[in-house]
């Protein structure tokens, strides 16, 4: 397979017009947007409001999907009632599911942050903890500094060798938290492996998982892409996202 300089990312995101704060919700995405482009991929932005031909287009022509962070999945989608999920957006949830499957039928890349983990374990058979009231945090983009934790490396995980290449016995960094929900243990999906994990007052959550198979499919719950409040370490994590939807080299 030959290398493309510039991949194709396709980005899923938030729809801005169908958010209290579209200039919010906007510099969100260019966020997403600019650490991919970073990089060397040639970014593509898609949201619920495109229509199906656009979409197919897309997802035909993408070398690596990033599903960005967001609204909440609805439980219906891993059978669960809604206890504590206020901010569905099924029109997200199908534009996401379709993308996945889509990545899945060519084995392409997949990068999952925040929301995007949650929707990576869910389309592949797990469930969530729909409330964590005390990772939640300030609202990004108001002014207040971010909620931190303490983030558990798993060792030998793909997470570890991108973050610590020069110790795959992985270590401990502190993230940014902007989320209430979190993939439990008990609620992770059959086929992915955690590499990353935080406490809670509800015990050791998820925050972090991988493929078993060594296709590159990575999720993290933590914000990389607000670089104000992420080690730069993490910054590999989009160089080695990009660099894996470029060819040969991918899902090392």
């Amino acid at each position: 397979m030959t290398r493309t300089p510039s991949p194709p990312i396709v980005i899923t995101v938030a729809d801005p017009a169908g958010r209290s704060r579209p200039d919010v919700a906007a510099r969100k995405n260019e966020l997403y947007a600019a650490a991919v482009a970073r990089h060397g991929g040639a970014v593509r932005l898609l949201n619920a409001s495109a229509g199906t031909a656009e979409r197919e287009e897309a997802f035909a022509t993408m070398a690596g999907l990033l599903l960005s962070g967001g609204s909440d999945i609805d439980p219906a989608r891993y059978g669960r009632p809604n206890r504590g999920s206020p901010d569905v957006d099924p029109g997200r949830d199908d534009l996401e599911a379709r993308a996945w499957d889509a990545a899945a039928e060519r084995a392409i890349p997949v990068l999952g942050i925040c929301r995007g983990l949650q929707a990576i374990n869910v389309f592949s058979g797990g469930t969530l903890i729909q409330d964590v009231p005390s990772h939640a945090g300030s609202s990004w983009g108001g002014g207040t500094p971010a909620l931190t934790h303490p983030l558990r490396v798993e060792p030998g995980t793909r997470l570890a060798r991108i973050l610590f290449p020069t110790n795959v016995r992985g270590g401990v960094v502190e993230v940014n938290s902007y989320h209430h929900q979190a993939v439990a243990a008990d609620g992770l999906a059959p086929g992915l492996v955690p590499n990353a994990r935080a406490a809670s007052p509800l015990g050791d959550l998820i925050e972090g998982v991988e493929t078993r198979d060594g296709r590159f499919v990575l999720g993290i719950q933590c914000h990389p892409e607000r670089t104000d409040s992420t080690p730069p370490s993490f910054e590999r994590l989009f160089a080695f996202f990009v660099d894996a939807a470029r060819g040969p080299a991918r899902g090392r």
